[in-house]
């Protein structure tokens, strides 16, 4: 057993996909004082700025790395449903992206609450919704992946969930923070390495 240096300026991460082959038994949906709303063609800047909040404390960067055009063809593309959490204020607090692009299939592209919703019940209530939404369709598989830059309760969650892992893979990448894709104070949790 040895190890790997990861360049300065990189990031390492292990990468678990998990999947569930199975629609879930119906249930009621949690009570919740949340709402979703439906995002159809959400311009590039609003959709990035929800991104970067839910994200950021992550250092979910892909879509911060897009030019315009490369951004909205995904989240303007028909097969990709874009929801955002809303509290009782009206305030986005949240992010779920559903991707059906590939036939029978739904990928969770993005689902994600801001930190401060970290640990209060919000994820399970937008699971339920998340579940409902990709079995609609004519899906025989839901898939996500997670890494060990997400939350540290994600991967149990998602098992919890129903999701069953079947990949890990090392991914590495530049830090998004050294690339000014996100502040270099996101994420202190990870160490920056110049």
């Amino acid at each position: 057993m040895g190890l790997t240096p990861v360049p300065k300026g990189q990031l390492a991460t292990i990468v678990t996909s998990l999947e569930m082959r199975e629609r879930p038994r119906p249930a009621p949906l949690p009570a919740s004082p949340f709402q979703l709303k439906r995002w159809e063609r959400p311009t590039a800047e609003t959709y990035r700025t929800l991104f970067r909040r839910v994200g950021g404390p992550w250092l979910w960067f892909s879509r911060l790395a897009m030019n315009e055009e490369q951004l909205l063809a995904i989240i303007h593309d028909e097969a990709v449903k874009i929801w955002a959490v809303l509290d009782r204020q009206g305030i986005e607090v949240g992010l779920l992206e559903l991707d059906f692009r590939t036939s029978g299939q739904c990928e969770i592209g993005y689902f994600g609450l801001v930190p401060e919703l970290t640990g209060k019940g919000a994820g399970r209530w937008l699971m339920a919704h998340c579940l409902a939404q990709a079995w609609a369709k004519d899906v025989e598989r839901v898939w996500v992946h997670t890494c060990t830059l997400d939350s540290p309760a994600a991967l149990g969650f998602y098992r919890r969930s129903g999701f069953t892992p079947f990949e890990q893979a090392i991914e590495t990448f530049e830090d998004p923070r050294l690339l000014g894709l996100l502040p270099e104070d996101s994420a202190p949790h990870i160490p920056l390495i110049r």
